[in-house]
């Protein structure tokens, strides 16, 4: 598709926890076992009535300082499943605190892990067809909200953060073939039961309803889905995976990130990873390690970059994208 990726900026919350907050709370937990599987130190964490969609707008801001002509932006995607209201689409909040056109279309994708590709190629399509000319994509979520102290599963690994991305026309085919999947079976992998109209009654000792997690089940799926992703990939784009300057996948863990590596073959040094400090954000995880890698000088124009995000739902996305940010 004739469009690219443009400016992109992220918004963590101030408030930091580090694995010495985690043994604190949970004294039996083993941090070095933890660690060794999720590679994750540090997560933010959002404040008590702090939103993702405040989050949102924090990273939304942050790249409308880089651009000119912020009327000109007629597309704004929100990509989150921590909306602030059932009604209405927290897109429509978004756009009027952005300070966006009111000739802006905006609404929001309820997607996790997977996310930021889907919307990527949701606003791909409208600017190629002409329904749009320029687009904003906002990934935001808290999920840190959702997860009980003693939950070994999820604490350790989950952050909460935004990202906001810029996308617009190309005079080149820069990005896709694009590549989804869904499976519902798995749906009680990762979910949140409560506060919908399924199950309405909300866990007092948790207002906003607790995140669930079955690991063992998630990681088998990303074994299963993700290398298959990856060759079909290569395969509709006629490269092969050398042709592969470097790979961004959702940042799931160390341990998910071990073993693509390991399955796939790949170079470790093609294969960026910044959930040390980051953690995994959902669906920000993404662009945030495309801002990341650009900023550690990891891409240059010209290259040929991998995005592969997986997760929640259960759903997967990957593309492939030429790298012109100039």
């Amino acid at each position: 598709m004739k469009i690219k990726i443009g400016n992109s900026e992220y918004f963590l919350p101030e408030k930091k926890e580090n694995n010495e907050a985690l043994l604190r709370d949970n004294p039996d937990w083993d941090m070095s076992r933890i660690v060794e599987k999720t590679g994750i130190f540090t997560r933010s964490i959002s404040a008590p009535l702090q939103t993702a969609l405040d989050l949102g707008v924090m990273a939304g801001n942050k790249l409308l300082e880089t651009i000119s002509h912020k009327e000109d932006i007629d597309l704004l995607i929100l990509v989150t499943q921590s909306a602030d209201y059932v009604l209405p689409t927290s897109a429509c909040i978004l756009q009027n605190k952005l300070g966006l056109s009111k000739e802006c279309m905006a609404f929001d994708i309820n997607l996790g892990c997977s996310g930021f590709i889907y919307a990527l190629s949701v606003a791909s399509s409208l600017i190629e067809t002409g329904v749009a000319t320029k687009g904003m994509i906002v990934c935001a979520d808290t999920y840190t909200k959702y997860i009980d102290k003693s939950d070994r599963t999820c604490r350790p690994i989950f952050s909460d953060g935004a990202s906001a991305t810029l996308i617009t026309r190309s005079d080149s085919d820069d990005t896709g073939p694009f590549i989804f999947g869904t499976d519902g079976s798995g749906y009680e992998s990762l979910i949140v039961r409560e506060g919908g109209a399924r199950e309405p009654n909300v866990n007092v000792s948790s207002p906003l309803g607790s995140l669930e997690m079955n690991g063992i089940d998630v990681f088998l799926f990303t074994l299963n889905t993700v290398p298959s992703c990856v060759n079909t990939l290569l395969d509709r784009s006629n490269i092969k995976i050398e042709d592969i300057d470097l790979f961004i996948f959702h940042q799931a863990s160390k341990l998910v990130f071990e073993n693509l590596i390991r399955n796939l073959s790949l170079d470790s040094d093609k294969v960026f990873m910044n959930l040390q400090n980051v953690g995994n954000t959902v669906s920000a995880s993404i662009p945030i390690a495309l801002k990341d890698a650009d900023s550690q000088g990891r891409l240059k124009n010209g290259d040929t970059i991998m995005l592969v995000g997986f997760g929640v739902g259960l759903s997967w996305g990957g593309t492939v994208v030429t790298w012109n940010n100039t």
